[in-house]
């Protein structure tokens, strides 16, 4: 009966450190003055503040600058001339009466406003409307790399808490099991070289612990640089990590990213300006008409005029300029095939990753924890009895939190692989 009692007690320790390893220390945030944070406050304040997302709005805001420049008229010239002028000889010519010898004052003012090739103007505006398209796309691309950048690093300091906590627990139970080797040896029980070696391994649990503690420390900068310095010096991270979601197939995956992703629709667009940018350039070896007028007034003279100007393009037709279109049309093109290859690698690679996982945590849950933590009973409740040593109880200390370590890092390595996969794919899995 007391057997029984022991092995469900046992099973609900394991139960309650698997619980502990998807939540937050709580222990830890009690023990802390900072704020506590979920993953989605994280990201929001990432998407809210991190200098990528300003980036990507200021070229949102340039591409909507030359989207308005695009559709502009050109500006008209206006020109204006003026002076005194004096009648020096008018030879043997002479019209009514003699014409006095002084001056008066002339001027002229002459207008001249180009007129577009509509097509040339139609292809400058489409250009600058895929660039502004570009633009909101690549937004949703800095979005997209950005959350995936605060999940990883958010899973990873989810991780270092959870070390730090069971290297607390660690410390404590070695501390526990120094305590009655002291007492065994003050009482003669055992041989002072056991109080040695139960000292040397409370020394090693505080070093781990500290190391614990100081990773903790590096992994909270790292978050915090990613919100832009938004989260402060002290705070804590609460959450659970994921699990594998149902009805994930590849096929579909692979689908999703080819239709979905902000990358693919990125240069999608890219190349679709490419094309307009290689019209624009053909279009522009059609000349821009300028249409002038003028008004004279000369000595003895006035006038109005009118007239065209057209520039021939006779040496040069913008050969140079077509020709670089079309390689950066070509660039883009090759640019998007090779994205699109190595999204579909980055699919099949996280895909595999989160199958692998998945596989190996069920491992873990089918049985490891609970023989692991049964040994460990086992070895604990021997060594009171007086009936194993303490290098037994050490040793089977050490395998429990290696195997609750392992398994804290493969539930990391899942909650990893599926955000990499939804950065891959571009939607939400």
């Amino acid at each position: 009966m007391r057997f029984r009692l022991e092995m469900r007690m046992g099973v609900r320790f394991v139960l309650v450190c698997a619980i502990s390893l998807g939540c937050g220390v709580a222990t830890a945030s009690a023990q802390s003055d900072g704020q506590l944070y979920s993953l989605d406050m994280i990201v929001n304040l990432a998407l809210a503040k991190n200098p990528l997302v300003s980036f990507a709005e200021g070229v949102i805001e340039q591409q909507k600058g030359q989207q308005t420049a695009a559709g502009a008229y050109p500006n008209p010239t206006i020109a204006g001339f003026g002076g005194h002028g004096n009648l020096r000889d008018i030879g043997r010519v002479t019209i009514g009466p003699v014409l006095d010898r002084q001056g008066v004052t002339e001027y002229n003012v002459t207008v001249g406003q180009p007129v577009e090739w509509p097509s040339l103007r139609a292809a400058r505006q489409r250009v600058a409307d895929l660039g502004l398209a570009t633009a909101n796309v690549g937004m949703l691309e800095t979005r997209l790399n950005l959350a995936s950048q605060v999940k990883v690093a958010f899973y990873d300091l989810l991780l270092a808490q959870h070390d730090a906590d069971l290297a607390r627990q660690n410390l404590d139970t070695v501390e526990g099991v120094a305590r009655i080797v002291r007492a065994r040896v003050k009482s003669g029980e055992a041989p002072q070289f056991e109080s040695i070696k139960a000292e040397v391994e409370v020394l090693k649990a505080r070093q781990q612990l500290a190391r614990a503690d100081n990773l903790v420390r590096i992994n909270r900068v790292v978050v915090d640089t990613l919100t832009g310095g938004a989260l402060g010096p002290s705070y804590l991270v609460h959450g659970e990590f994921r699990i594998l979601p149902r009805d994930l197939q590849i096929e579909g995956l692979m689908t999703r990213m080819m239709e979905q992703h902000p990358t693919i629709q990125r240069l999608l667009k890219s190349v679709e300006q490419s094309d307009w940018k290689i019209e624009f350039e053909r279009q522009a070896r059609v000349p821009t008409l300028t249409v002038n007028g003028g008004y004279w007034r000369d000595l003895g003279r006035e006038a109005f005029q009118g007239g065209l100007s057209v520039p021939v393009p006779l040496w040069y037709r913008r050969q140079g300029e077509i020709a670089s279109s079309l390689g950066v049309k070509r660039r883009e093109e090759a640019e998007l095939l090779r994205t699109r290859n190595e999204l579909g690698r980055a699919v099949y690679q996280h895909f595999q990753d989160v199958r692998t996982t998945a596989e190996l945590l069920e491992v873990f849950e089918k049985g490891l924890l609970k023989q692991a933590q049964e040994a460990l009973r086992l070895a604990q409740f021997s060594f009171q009895q007086g009936a194993s040593s303490l290098l037994e109880v050490l040793d089977a200390q050490r395998v429990q939190r290696q195997i609750l370590l392992d398994y804290a890092q493969a539930r990391r390595d899942l909650s990893v692989s599926l955000a990499r996969l939804e950065q891959a794919v571009g939607v939400a899995l």
